[in-house]
C-alpha cells in the first residue's frame, strides 16, 4: 500500500519555530517528526511513500532523501503554490492507483493501521476517516438564553468532540472529487460529499494522538519524549 504525507503546510502556529523549519521537521525528543512518523510507516510494513511538500521543502527532502535508510520508497510531489490539505492529491493522480493512506506530517500517533485498512476495505466506500476523542475546555461562563432572558448557565464547561486525527484511507475515486490547480482542503471535500449524499465512514481510535502544529501537543510530546516506553509508536 502506498502512503502519501502531507509535508507543504507552513506551521503557523509554532512560528516562530517554523519560520526557519517546516512543521515535520520540528523535533521530538532527538527526532524529527517525520522521522518518527515514517519508521511507523516502515513498521506497519509501508514502504512506498509520497511526501508532498511547499514550505522549506527542501529540508525535507534533504532529510529524508529517497528513503533507502529506512528500506523504504520515498517520492516528491512539489505545490507549485499551497494547494490545500487535500489538493496536493491531484499532482499524484498517475500514481495513486489503488487503496492508499494520506497522513499529516506533523503526528503523533499508535494506530493499529492494519484495523484502520481493514475497516476501509469492509464497506466499500471511498473514504474513511481516523477519528478521536478531544476534550474542549471552555474557560467562561457559558450563557444559555432564549428571548432576553436566561435559561442556563455553566462555569467553564468542557465539551468532548469527535476530531479527524489527519490519518485517511482513501480509494483512487476520491480524487474525482478534488478539482485541480486551486486551493482545496479536507473541510471543503467533507462539505462537498456530505451535501451531494455520498457516504463517508469513520474508524474511532482511543490510543494516542498528538498532533504536534498545535503548541499544547507539542510541549506534551517533549515532555514524554524522555521515557521511550511513552513515545513507543
Amino acid at each position: 500500500m502506498k502512503a502519501v504525507i502531507q509535508a507543504g503546510g507552513k506551521g503557523t502556529r509554532l512560528r516562530p519555530y517554523t519560520l526557519v523549519l517546516p512543521k515535520p521537521l520540528m523535533p521530538v525528543g532527538g527526532l524529527p517528526v517525520i522521522e518518527m512518523l515514517l519508521k511507523w510507516l516502515r513498521r506497519n510494513e509501508i514502504k512506498e511513500v509520497f511526501i508532498t511538500t511547499g514550505h522549506l521543502g527542501h529540508l525535507i527532502r534533504s532529510l529524508c532523501g529517497d528513503g533507502r535508510q529506512w528500506d523504504m520508497h520515498i517520492r516528491y510531489s512539489e505545490e507549485p503554490e499551497p494547494l490545500g490539505t487535500v489538493g496536493s492529491l491531484t499532482l499524484l493522480e498517475d500514481e495513486l492507483d489503488d487503496t492508499f493512506l494520506v497522513l499529516n506530517g506533523d503526528l503523533i500517533t499508535d494506530i493499529d493501521l492494519r484495523a484502520f485498512v481493514k475497516f476501509h476495505n469492509s464497506h466499500g466506500d471511498m473514504l474513511t476517516v481516523a477519528v478521536t476523542k478531544k476534550e474542549v475546555q471552555v474557560d467562561l461562563g457559558v450563557i444559555e438564553s432564549d428571548e432576553g432572558r436566561v435559561v442556563g448557565f455553566k462555569e467553564k464547561p468542557s465539551y468532548d468532540f469527535e476530531v479527524s486525527m489527519g490519518i485517511y484511507c482513501m480509494d483512487p475515486g476520491i480524487l474525482a472529487w478534488i478539482p485541480k490547480g486551486v486551493s482545496y482542503g479536507f473541510d471543503d471535500l467533507m462539505y462537498n460529499m456530505l451535501d451531494k449524499g455520498q457516504s463517508v465512514r469513520v474508524y474511532k481510535h482511543q490510543g494516542r494522538w498528538m498532533d504536534i502544529g498545535r503548541m499544547e501537543d507539542f510541549q506534551q510530546a517533549q515532555s514524554l519524549a524522555g521515557d521511550d516506553t511513552q513515545m513507543d509508536v
